[in-house]
């Protein structure tokens, strides 16, 4: 029997997170990125509550059922991670593993690096450690062109949802699209959507130096696909580098960008095993 998902609402100073909270046992944090909700692990969330985690997936400020903050200010890094420290603190929880895709990755990289007595493990998908993925070269400087563009404001909104949102559905290529072009025909909640990269990579990120993230003591694993379009291969298995805990590379073949969508059967397997050979004390 599947085990009941116990959605609420979390309020956090003066903001609100809507998180599903399902199973017992060892709590993990699922964080997903953009554009989506915690709804992006429906095939995560069964299996690891069936092996007998607790499974924590938030919807992240900005996004889904949370609040939505105008001010940029309201997404700053330590912001996301304090979001993350205070869902445990309300869910009375000293620590968890946390796994994350896209900016979930990133906010669960800083998370470690921040605050490693609340992280049992970290698991990235997709986007590596943010120096690695700094130092990752040209050719993933390339791919990340859309970053700029969505430092635009209104030039952007309308690039993705102009003609029925065909740029978002063709250059994403989504393999869930419908439910985020249902939400992002609010206005508002497309613009939220966009918060983080204007708050944590605006242009000047690129050039003005900045004090690098600790490295990250917990036991790592990162996950990249090789049909990633957004990123390469090196901005994750650099991440060796800013890891002084136990780590491990694992790279899934044939899966897009969200690989727990296109290959949940491989990305399942690989976290119940990861898990499992780090046991919280």
């Amino acid at each position: 029997m599947a085990a009941e998902v116990n959605a609420m609402d979390i309020e956090l100073n003066d903001i609100t997170l809507h998180v599903r909270d399902t199973g017992s046992g060892v709590p993990v944090v699922l964080l997903h990125g953009w554009p989506d909700t915690g709804d992006l692990w429906q095939h995560q969330v069964p299996a690891l509550s069936a092996a007998g985690y607790r499974v924590i997936a938030p919807d992240l400020r900005g996004f889904g059922r949370s609040s939505k903050p105008t001010d940029l200010a309201a997404y700053a890094a330590p912001v996301m991670v304090g979001d993350v420290l205070g869902v445990l603190d309300t869910l009375d929880i000293e620590s968890a593993h946390i796994v994350g895709h896209d900016w979930g990755a990133a906010i669960a990289w800083m998370t470690a690096a921040l605050a490693p007595a609340r992280t049992a493990s970290i698991t990235a998908l997709s986007v590596g450690h943010p120096e690695a993925l700094r130092s990752a070269g040209l050719r993933q400087r390339e791919k990340s062109w859309y970053m700029l563009l969505f430092q635009f404001a209104g030039v952007a909104e309308r690039w993705l949802s102009d003609d029925g949102f065909r740029n978002l559905r063709e250059w994403s290529a989504h393999p869930d699209i419908e439910p985020v072009v249902e939400r992002f025909t609010d206005p508002a909640a497309l613009t939220a959507s966009l918060a983080l990269y204007r708050a944590i990579l605006p242009p000047e990120s690129l050039v003005e130096a900045r004090a690098p993230l600790p490295p990250v003591a917990a036991p790592a694993m990162g996950v990249w696909s090789s049909a990633d379009r957004a990123l390469i291969e090196e901005g994750m298995t650099r991440s060796a580098g800013h890891v002084t805990g136990p780590w491990r590379y694992e790279r899934v073949e044939d899966a897009g960008h969200w690989l727990q969508v296109d290959a949940p059967d491989k990305v399942n397997t690989l976290l119940l095993d990861f898990l499992s050979q780090h046991a919280l004390a």
